[in-house]
């Protein structure tokens, strides 16, 4: 089997339900996809979704890169022979994280399809489901607990919150969301980047108990910063814009930094990365959360195969999908209260 052809196009989808952050709003998001035809008639997809603020990557950029490189170099190749394409791409993607995780993303879809068996167990099969939050963007007091409450009766159990920009509101917010949901809902706080050390100590001694973790409190690019809430705080710390590939999450792990780190697909470089990165965490004994950016449901779909063919894989935080409109791949996951599941068909569900 050789790799036939392929194409790669772009789709803008808005969101049914914008949301705000420490760096900014987000009303709408480009994603990228990738078809790869076969000799045989198999065709693999993939997806990507650029973020300048996470994986350094912008929507022409990536298309350029690929229709100029990325596809040429695929032409002919035996898509089965994985690690040799993706070695030989990692020469000129090292700064193209969204990309290889597209590419990647396709070849095990073929594989999955080849094999006719979804792609978590040929992955290794560890579970058939997992629960996932559901994020709360920053919003006033009123809105935060409304839109909780609103998840909660879906059938979500576990809340993601987002702040950053006030520690005091954040306190706030979250222990109102305590309140009005009760202790059985778990909830999780996301500072994206937007704290210092001190902001994250005193986070956790307002909520106490009121959160299970709380997820990269401190600029991305000073992973020691996290070092030091670990050490001064009882409150799992998870790293997410401070650990974007294998060499974070070895120095991360080494110099016990975090208890936790969040592996989404975008920012590590794909499924196959993604393993390498779990058995780092696996090793230094830090639990797992598998992420996502604001991914269409294909790109979310490799996440959940990935998590859930992995027993160490703690949590999901695979809800960026939910709120998208216009999406392309939708149809091939259900969620069902909180829970979510893959489609049965063969590599990651998804046929045009």
């Amino acid at each position: 089997m050789r790799i036939s052809g392929g194409e790669v196009w772009l789709v803008e989808m808005g969101l049914t339900e914008p949301y705000a952050v420490a760096y900014g709003r987000i009303d709408s998001v480009v994603n990228i996809f990738l078809r790869l035809e076969t000799s045989e008639g198999i065709t693999g997809f993939g997806c990507a979704a650029p973020d300048p603020q996470v994986t350094g990557e912008t929507v022409d950029g990536v298309r350029n890169f690929c229709e100029q490189q990325v596809l040429p170099m695929l032409r002919g190749r035996d898509p089965l022979r994985r690690e040799v394409i993706l070695e030989r791409l990692a020469r000129v993607m090292k700064a193209t994280p969204g990309v290889r995780a597209m590419v990647d993303m396709a070849l095990f879809d073929i594989m999955g399809k080849k094999a006719g068996l979804p792609l978590y167990k040929l992955l290794g099969g560890f579970r058939s489901r997992i629960r996932t939050s559901v994020t709360i963007g920053i919003l006033s007091l009123e809105e935060t607990v409304a839109r909780a409450r609103d998840h909660v009766s879906r059938g979500f159990r576990c809340l993601k919150i987002k702040g950053g920009l006030d520690v005091e509101g954040d306190a706030e917010r979250v222990l109102a969301v305590r309140n009005a949901v009760g202790k059985e809902i778990e909830l999780r706080f996301d500072a994206n980047q937007g704290y210092s050390v001190e902001d994250a100590v005193l986070f956790s001694k307002q909520t106490k108990d009121a959160v299970e973790l709380l997820e990269q409190p401190t600029p991305g690019m000073r992973p020691d910063l996290l070092g030091r809430v670990t050490r001064r705080i009882p409150l799992p710390v998870m790293a997410d814009e401070s650990m974007l590939n294998l060499g974070d999450a070895f120095r991360l792990a080494r110099r016990g930094w975090v208890d936790m780190v969040n592996i989404k697909l975008m920012k590590t470089g794909g499924i196959a990365a993604a393993i390498q990165v779990n058995a780092v965490a696996r090793a230094a004994g830090l639990d797992v959360m598998v992420g996502c950016m604001d991914e269409a449901e294909l790109g979310i779909a490799a996440g959940l195969h990935f998590a859930l063919s992995r027993p160490t894989v703690r949590y999901a935080d695979l809800d960026g999908h939910l709120f998208l409109s216009r999406d392309p791949t939708r149809g091939i996951l259900k969620l069902d209260r909180g829970w979510l599941y893959p489609s049965p068909r063969p590599g990651l569900g998804f046929t045009d």
